[in-house]
């Protein structure tokens, strides 16, 4: 399984995708979901995907590919970022149309979700969820962060702490406790966590880190919000009618 989740903000984005994929509990592998589509100075396009490796690597090789033989249109000349979501969603119409029946035969669903977060030179920054029909949706202030794969167990501190005016800062602070909750409660999804953190009008692709297991920062954090947790729920008043 994956978990991926995105963050749009005021100040910028925040996008982070775990890196276990598995076929079985005897096949367990890492494999990056976060794929960067970027020219610095001039757009910053950073893609999650959850679902079929296959699938995820057939888009990823086809986006690639398009823009090497300069198809048009494809990521690197697109003019919008909602363009940009439209030309992904054909890659997977393309998938589909090339890999759909086949996996059918073989009992196996097309399975694939992708986030695609960034910026492009001439407008705000934006954040899509695209799904396997190639159709989309965009975040919005008042729904400011997208989740795909492995979902329920990080839904909750987003809910309660993010919004749109959100700084940057804080969004790093509650994605890496939304992922900490879900490695705790879902084998499925493991270290290590790809993190992207893009400020507004920056252009900037250096601020892409992988964070491991050893990472002092994110163990640090996971210690204090558990030992904040069972805090909290000490001092919580006991039932007075058991």
């Amino acid at each position: 399984m994956t978990y991926c989740v995105g963050l749009l903000l005021e100040s910028g984005l925040v996008m982070a995708s775990d890196s276990r994929t598995n076929a079985g509990v005897d096949q367990v592998a890492t494999f990056p979901k976060m794929t960067s589509f970027s020219r610095p100075g001039e757009r910053v396009l950073v893609m999650m995907t959850s679902g079929n490796l296959a699938i995820s690597q057939a888009v990823v090789s086809h986006l690639h590919r398009q823009i090497a033989e300069a198809a048009e249109p494809n990521l690197h000349s697109v003019t919008s970022m909602f363009d940009a979501a439209r030309v992904i969603g054909d890659a997977l119409r393309w998938v589909h149309h090339e890999d759909a029946e086949h996996l059918r035969k073989h009992a196996a669903d097309f399975n694939q979700s992708i986030l695609l977060g960034g910026q492009i030179r001439g407008e705000k920054p934006r954040l899509f969820n695209i799904y396997a029909a190639g159709n989309f949706i965009e975040a919005v202030p008042e729904t400011p962060y997208f989740q795909i794969g492995e979902t329920k167990y990080g839904k909750p501190i987003l809910d309660r702490v993010i919004n749109h005016r959100s700084t940057l800062e804080e969004a790093v602070k509650c994605i890496l406790i939304s992922f900490d909750s879900t490695l705790r409660s879902n084998l499925s999804v493991g270290m290590p966590i790809d993190l992207y953190i893009y400020p507004a009008e920056s252009f900037s692709t250096n601020r892409q880190t992988r964070i491991t297991d050893s990472d002092p920062y994110f163990n640090t954090l996971r210690k204090k919000w558990s030992e904040g947790l069972k805090r909290v729920f000490a001092e919580l008043p006991d039932p007075d009618w058991c």
